[in-house]
């Protein structure tokens, strides 16, 4: 049997008999010297990290441009350490599923340390702080969730967590931001030597989210004299700590479970899924597609590593925002929201079974070429249509993903603003109107006709995780199925608000469009159907 770890990979044989490569360098010479002189940390160390950040590190180690690996920070789950890294000498066995069912196999040992951020725990604490005054440290990116970088609750005040952070000062932090914080208060006190933050996370303006949540925290502690004025200049001054905007676009679906029969049917040990106390699913694999973009701001004023031979895009903040507008506003995530709740309520459960409906990808087609392209803006470094024809020909329609559409849905109305509404005011500021728009009012009923619950054939679902669900579903509490006129006026608060869409859709000159559309699905069993068919044809 094989064994992922660093014992285990001395069974050069019985790897190359599974089909599996291994590393090109000595993982545990590459960790004890990364040990001792980190140059690159990363906090939220999931699976979208392990298998594309771990993978271009593990890319510029194997071809001698690295000699350091990643120290991987986790400040939220932490069974992902106890049970996930620690287990398995913090290496990942990498999977990429090609649209042509093939696999490649890929031992990953470029992570090379794994670090509970726990103010509580002494010497975790004090390790962090080893790590952060090292004047070696180039780079600390961050994959913690559009959630790891708030600080307010939808009432503007501090959540309970963030205010108890700021009252309780730097050596007991808990959040992400207030631990980043923390760790870039010794580094100032070491000499403030420079640093570049870089979020990755797939969340527009990224890096200005995480530097305002910084920021913020840091003058908190100020006026608290937990911190002096100089740091407050010092995290403030991106000529000395920057904070890089960045896009990043690869599908990494949970694992699988037929990976993981696989790897086993190989002889490799030990592939179990596990879900942790957080709700995480993730196993010592990680499963993903084989494209994948990393676009970053090249702002890094303590040197960083050669990240463009690794295939990663190295540009200026604007160029980095319009890839990000053009793949979360016309190229990619508006046809992923369009799609996924009509794949729920049409019982696709895989999200590549949807696009093979011929209405579907109607749909898909409206919202991105008909609709998105014409007014999205050209980053010159990465062409949009050739994106979207790869999203729409070769992603989306991989049927070895094994993404859902469920996941797919997961917390969409936090979405609706940038996919969907900077459409519509693109559209009102190139034709003085959005009133010709029909994918994305088809795709804003679709959305609000699957908050009902109820499937084409009136037969319930749970609705995937979203914060506006109970909102949703008390607005609709009067709706019923196979009553469209019980609609009534129900819509007019949810498609008026421009904090759900961008844009007050009344005013766009969608709002009674949608109203329709949503009316004509709850006709019956068949509804959804016959509305895309007489809408898309």
């Amino acid at each position: 049997m094989l064994k992922l770890t660093y014992e285990g990979l001395k069974d050069l044989e019985g790897w190359k008999k599974a089909g599996i490569s291994l590393p090109s360098y000595d993982v545990k010479a590459l960790a004890e010297r990364s040990r001792k002189s980190p140059r690159w940390v990363h906090f939220g160390i999931g699976n979208i990290f392990r298998i594309f950040v771990g993978g271009i590190a593990d890319k510029l180690i194997s071809e001698g441009k690295l000699d350091r690996g990643i120290t991987c920070v986790e400040t939220f789950d932490f069974d992902v350490v106890d049970k996930i890294y620690a287990p398995f000498d913090n290496l990942v066995l990498s999977v990429t599923l090609h649209e042509d069912g093939r696999t490649d196999k890929r031992v990953l040992g470029s992570l090379t340390e794994a670090i509970k951020a726990r103010s509580s725990n002494q010497a975790e604490w004090s390790r962090l702080k080893e790590v952060f005054t090292n004047k070696e440290l180039q780079l600390v990116s961050f994959t913690i969730t559009e959630k790891g970088y708030a600080l307010h609750g939808s009432d503007g005040k501090y959540f309970g967590f963030v205010q108890a952070d700021i009252d309780n000062g730097p050596d007991k932090a808990t959040g992400a931001m207030a631990v980043v914080a923390a760790m870039m208060y010794e580094r100032f006190k070491a000499g403030a030597v420079p640093l570049a933050l870089v979020s990755m996370d797939n969340v527009s303006q990224n890096g200005k989210k995480l530097r305002d949540s910084v920021i913020e925290m840091s003058r908190e502690w100020q006026k608290r004299n937990f911190v002096p004025s100089e740091f407050v200049d010092y995290v403030s001054d991106e000529s000395k700590v920057s904070f890089a905007w960045t896009m990043i676009d690869k599908i990494t679906p949970r694992p699988g479970d037929e990976v993981a029969k696989s790897l086993a049917e190989l002889g490799v040990e030990d592939m179990n899924i596990i879900v942790t106390s957080k709700r995480t699913y993730i196993a010592p694999f990680v499963n993903a597609e084989a494209p994948g973009y990393l676009v970053v701001e090249d702002t890094f004023p303590n040197g960083r590593p050669p990240l463009e031979d690794a295939g990663m895009y190295l540009t200026d903040r604007k160029t980095v925002n319009m890839s990000e507008r053009m793949k979360v506003t016309a190229c990619l995530n508006p046809i992923h929201s369009a799609l996924c709740t009509y794949a729920i309520m049409l019982d696709y459960v895989l999200f590549a079974d949807c696009m093979k409906d011929s209405e579907l990808k109607k749909l898909a087609h409206a919202v991105g070429y008909v609709e998105g392209l014409p007014v999205v803006e050209d980053p010159k470094i990465i062409s949009p249509e050739k994106f979207l024809d790869e999203v729409i020909n070769v992603r989306f329609p991989n049927p070895y993903l094994g993404d859902t559409s469920a996941r797919i849905a997961t917390d969409i109305s936090q979405g609706l603003a940038f996919r969907f509404g900077e459409t519509i005011k693109a559209h009102i500021s190139r034709y003085g109107s959005a009133d010709k728009l029909i994918g994305i009012p088809l795709a804003i009923a679709g959305w609000v006709r699957y908050t009902l619950g109820k499937d084409d054939n009136g037969k319930s679902y749970e609705l995937s995780p979203d914060p506006m669900n109970h909102e949703m579903q008390e607005k609709l509490s009067g709706v019923e199925f196979g009553k469209p006129d019980t609609l009534g006026d129900t819509l007019k608060p949810v498609l008026s608000n421009k904090h759900i869409f961008g844009v007050d859709l009344y005013e766009a000159g969608l709002g009674r469009k949608v109203e329709e559309l949503v009316r004509e699905q709850l006709e019956g069993v068949g509804a959804v159907r016959r509305t895309l068919k007489k809408h898309l044809a």
